[in-house]
């Protein structure tokens, strides 16, 4: 269950997984290999700024369509 009180401007894991057109699994995999970093919420509940995901989705379009 995600949590309703998020603070603006982040975007829980389920969220960042839409937006990027992955699995949570596949968020936890880009924390790991640090290019994506947590912002807030909890270990379980990770939030990520909206700023660090919208960047990461831009770098993947231009290595996609380069």
């Amino acid at each position: 269950m995600e949590s309703q009180m998020i603070r603006p401007g982040h975007l829980t894991a389920h969220q960042t997984a839409q937006q990027l057109g992955i699995t949570l699994g596949g968020v936890r995999l880009l924390v790991h290999r640090g290019q994506l970093q947590r912002s807030g919420g909890t270990p379980r509940q990770p939030w990520y700024a909206v700023t660090d995901v919208a960047a990461l989705l831009a770098k993947r379009q231009q290595r996609d369509a380069a």
